[in-house]
């Protein structure tokens, strides 16, 4: 699995830095199954995954992509790779370094779906510089291309001291604004607040020791107030629009094994996530950060209601 996932994200990896050499035109080409708009570097990166595994694989395997949805290579597979060919298509657009090839593997039954908590190896790929996280239940972390041995966890406690990123794509900037923007107030002198339109990257960035934290609350405020859906669906053009297990997956498990403090918005455990199931009941929030004090610190601070 590691030969596989590694050589996967080569592949895309390089076709995109060959599509970006001939320059990056932005283009909108419709929604993916989500309704998330997907531009032209998003068409090369889902095209670069089924070529590679139509190519290299031997066994059977299905795969499930952002765009492309659930495709079954060969009869019978009993894994299923659940891919985001680009976390951060808009920075990966803009030439920026946010965009992150995101690849998780899980065992795939008849039985049932399969859900976060049967990850069993995943990695991230970093688009601009090819530095890289890789982890499975056998060797644990492993990583290249960074200043230092990872993970690499920040001790902070304090909220106004803390490095920290939020999301806002679908995401209503009044209704963000409520939950948070005491934090923002806060911690922007005294420590730093970023948006990177990356879950991926702002979850790897804690690991890294880069970031103390990554919060997206949308999912749990519209749970908890039904009424703010309409504000949701035109922040989104018509969807709904929060972090979908492609986007989590595998940076969800990377997180766990190097010991990140990782829960959904109302502070639950993001196992039970369906990895093949796009739908907004299925949508999740979340709260990521490098210790357990600092977590509970932010479910404390948001201002919910």
């Amino acid at each position: 699995m590691n030969t596989l996932l590694h050589g996967l994200a080569r592949h895309v990896r390089s076709q995109l830095l060959d599509y970006t050499d001939k320059g990056l035109q932005r283009h909108v080409h419709g929604d993916s199954p989500g309704g998330d708009a997907q531009f032209d570097v998003d068409e090369i990166a889902e095209r670069a995954v089924l070529d590679y595994l139509r190519a290299n694989t031997s066994e059977p395997i299905a795969v499930y992509t952002e765009d492309g949805s659930f495709v079954e290579i060969g009869d019978d597979p009993r894994t299923v790779l659940v891919v985001d060919p680009i976390d951060g298509t808009r920075p990966t657009s803009a030439g920026l370094e946010m965009g992150m090839i995101s690849i998780a593997a899980a065992p795939l039954t008849p039985r049932r779906q399969p859900v976060l908590a049967d990850v069993n190896a995943a990695l991230l790929l970093e688009i601009k510089n090819g530095s890289w996280i890789y982890g499975d239940d056998h060797t644990g972390l492993t990583s290249a291309g960074f200043p230092h041995t990872l993970p690499k966890l920040s001790a902070n406690t304090e909220l106004d001291r803390m490095f920290w990123s939020i999301e806002f794509n679908g995401h209503p900037m009044r209704l963000m604004a409520d939950a948070y923007a005491h934090l923002v107030d806060a911690s922007a002198n005294s420590g730093g607040i970023f948006v990177f339109n990356s879950a991926t990257f702002s979850i790897s960035r804690i690991i890294t020791g880069q970031l103390d934290a990554y919060v997206d609350v949308g999912n749990r405020i519209l749970t908890e107030h039904p009424h703010t859906e309409a504000e949701f669906r035109r922040a989104g053009r018509g969807s709904i629009l929060h972090l979908f297990p492609y986007d989590i997956a595998a940076a969800t498990y990377l997180a766990r094994l190097a010991g990140v403090t990782i829960t959904d918005g109302f502070g639950a455990d993001l196992g039970g996530t369906e990895l093949l199931n796009l739908s907004p009941a299925n949508q999740q929030s979340c709260i990521a950060a490098s210790t357990p004090r600092l977590h509970q610190a932010l479910l404390d601070s948001i201002k919910w209601r």
